[in-house]
């Protein structure tokens, strides 16, 4: 698939979702990003601004299997992998496979369930695979989770680990429509439901393509070594006491080269870079001391600072021009 063709399919599937999601087109394109990256995305934001309907407009959206999980304290490892039942008939064990073997999965409000449930999707999310006593069975592709959870709400939560949190491609916001964005959701919804129209605009085979062709998008050394100037900007960062580590650099790369395409470019721009960062990594340093009492606000203000104070290329160039 073209890099042309490419943003016509990102068009074709953020114009469906736009249909039921008003206004909201930049996060958007992020999940379209982190789904053609293979990589997961964690919405993180208060109830009722639609982080659920996303992940379900999204699924709808494609044509491919779909399991939407509600998450909580009481829910086993077992409950999401599946397990082995004896059967009598044929006097073998047989094994029932969990709602993990689908493409895309909605883990609804995943820090209300353990942090021992939690860590049954390590494996599938990195992996792309799922280990049941012994045996080790390949999820298909694509395989996608978007996970939801209210960063307001402690009682009853296991917050999620590091190591967890490092699985997210991405950590999305939707946050509140403004007032135009709400007229247009009181008027869409008031005598019909879009979701319930909502049909599929392309197929998993369509995902694994895009998917192949993101390496087709050029990346220069310029973009490549701005890309680190912000990586160790992190890891020198007197706000942070955890930087970037090279899975998040790497991350972050694929990502900008992701945007690139589906705004119908074959390179990478500093803009592209700029656009993805602070969901890309923000979720993956660690403020110090007492600062840490700011969670996410603080995390994404010193990305954003970071950003503003490492120079560009485009800059570079034109000051020695």
């Amino acid at each position: 698939m073209e890099v042309a063709r490419i943003k016509e399919f990102s068009k074709k599937v953020k114009d469906n979702i736009g249909r039921v999601i008003v206004g909201k087109d930049d996060v958007i394109d992020l999940v379209l990003v982190s789904l053609f990256c293979s990589g997961h995305v964690l919405l993180e934001d208060v109830p009722g601004l639609g982080k659920t309907v996303l992940a379900k407009s999204l699924a709808r959206s494609v044509d491919c299997g779909f399991r939407r999980i509600q998450f909580t304290p009481d829910l086993l490892p077992s409950d999401l992998t599946g397990i082995s039942i004896y059967n009598q008939k044929e006097s073998d064990f047989v094994f029932r496979m969990g709602p993990l073997f689908t493409n895309i999965v909605l883990a609804d409000e995943i820090n209300r369930a353990t942090p021992r449930t939690q860590s049954a999707l390590l494996e599938c999310m990195e992996e792309r695979q799922i280990t049941v006593e012994g045996d080790t069975r390949k999820l298909d592709a694509p395989f996608f989770v978007i996970a939801t959870q209210n960063p307001l709400e402690t009682q009853g939560t296991f917050p999620l680990p590091e190591a967890q949190m490092d699985r997210f491609f991405m950590r999305l916001s939707i946050g509140y429509p403004d007032v135009e964005q709400g007229l247009a959701i009181l008027n869409r919804f008031e005598s019909e439901e879009p979701f319930d129209e909502l049909g599929s605009v392309a197929t998993g085979a369509d995902i694994i393509e895009v998917q192949k062709d993101m390496k087709n998008v050029s990346i220069s050394d310029d973009i490549k070594r701005y890309i680190m100037d912000i990586v160790e900007a992190t890891r020198n960062s007197t706000r942070l006491a955890l930087g970037l580590s090279p899975r998040g650099s790497l991350a972050l790369m694929r990502a900008a080269r992701a945007y690139a395409a589906i705004n119908g470019r074959d390179f990478v721009i500093p803009e592209d870079v700029k656009k993805v960062c602070v969901s890309v990594t923000a979720h993956r340093v660690m403020l110090k001391g007492h600062a840490m009492s700011s969670g996410t606000r603080g995390t994404i203000s010193a990305i954003e600072e970071i950003l503003a104070s490492v120079k560009t290329p485009t800059e570079e160039i034109e000051r020695e021009n």
